[in-house]
């Protein structure tokens, strides 16, 4: 393949956002007392990448990195996992940024602390190069957090959208609300209600749904996007799983799936690949729902925010087990069907 070829070869997803170098505590206990750490890499739309990588499908990364050891650490492990990172770009005035995450008893949420302030990708802005690079994508997946980074991030948001809207492509939006990036709450509502209408597919989690829409209810948050034209939402209701909403009425439920969680943090983002993945794959909606719960389980049982994510037969494996155990299990009729 030429470089011409590579360079205009489709993608199944592209996605934009900040990689950030993360050092996850070796030990239990609060950060100030921790002696050693791990270094990974973070960053929701780079689990996301990674999660759809690991499921066979061909993704891009737009993002901007420093000229320093955290940027050159994270180039590398694009390339280790085959992520498209034709279009990153390396600021010689801003470090990559990166953040500290405390190691908890299974199942709670950890701490974690981040050094972004005036990182890279605070400066990350749309060209002509990434209008063109987006332009390649079956699929565009954004979340609210460049939209948070100020008015570079959010021009190539919109670009990203814009294009999107030109080409064909789907367009999915996970809020990924981070409030302590934002001056003030009704600003972040408007920012990201104004970017989340546009997109075919809304992914919010219930406490989010309520920021966004003021509605209290799975049905409540979806109604409010699906009357503004958005086709799918798939609202996170934690513990009790996830339901999804069309806009022709088609409603299904997903109970959770059983696991027994390490770290929590990146399940929504596990979510979102499992559900673009599902619809990628042309799989039938109500699919694109148990997919995106399956692997989003998945991705809470190891320490990490992406290490846990599956590739094709790992998910395979355990969508199997969990029918076999909810048939073991299923007390009703309804229940055995909807296994």
């Amino acid at each position: 393949m030429t470089p011409t070829t590579r360079q205009s070869a489709r993608l199944d997803v592209v996605t934009l956002g900040e990689i950030m170098a993360m050092f996850v505590a070796d030990d239990a206990g609060i950060l100030a007392g921790v002696d050693h750490f791990t270094r990974r890499l973070a960053g929701a739309e780079f689990n996301v990448a990674v999660g759809l990588t690991r499921l066979g499908h061909r993704v891009g990364y737009l993002t901007r990195l420093g000229a320093d050891p955290f940027g050159e650490f994270a180039l590398a492990r694009l390339a280790d996992l085959g992520i498209d990172a034709g279009e990153v770009s390396i600021d010689p005035d801003a470090p990559t940024g990166f953040q500290l995450k405390n190691r908890t008893d299974p199942g709670d949420d950890p701490t974690v602390v981040y050094f972004r302030a005036h990182s890279a990708a605070r400066r990350l802005a749309p060209t002509a190069a990434t209008d063109a690079y987006l332009r390649r994508a079956r699929h565009l997946h954004l979340t609210g957090i460049p939209l948070a980074l100020g008015e570079g991030p959010r021009a190539l948001a919109a670009q990203a959208m814009a294009a999107a809207r030109r080409s064909g492509a789907t367009v999915s939006v996970d809020p990924n609300l981070r409030p302590a990036l934002w001056p003030d709450t009704a600003t972040m509502v408007r920012t990201v209600n104004d970017l989340a209408v546009q997109a075919d597919w809304v992914l919010p989690g219930l406490p989010e749904g309520r920021i966004l829409t003021g509605h209290g209810t799975p049905e409540g948050v979806a109604g409010w996007y699906l009357d503004r034209g958005v086709k799918v939402v798939a609202v996170k209701t934690g513990s009790a799983g996830a339901e999804l909403f069309t806009r022709d009425g088609l409603h299904v439920v997903c109970p959770p799936f059983r696991v027994s969680p390490v770290d929590t943090v990146g399940a929504g983002d596990g979510f979102a690949a499992g559900f673009i993945s599902a619809a990628l794959d042309g799989r039938p909606v109500h699919e694109w729902l148990s997919r995106a719960a399956a692997v989003g389980a998945i991705a809470t049982t190891s320490h990490g925010d992406q290490e846990g994510l599956p590739d094709r037969a790992g998910l395979e494996a355990f969508l199997e087990a969990a029918t076999h155990q909810t048939l073991d299990h299923a007390s009703t009729p309804a229940e055995r069907a909807f296994a």
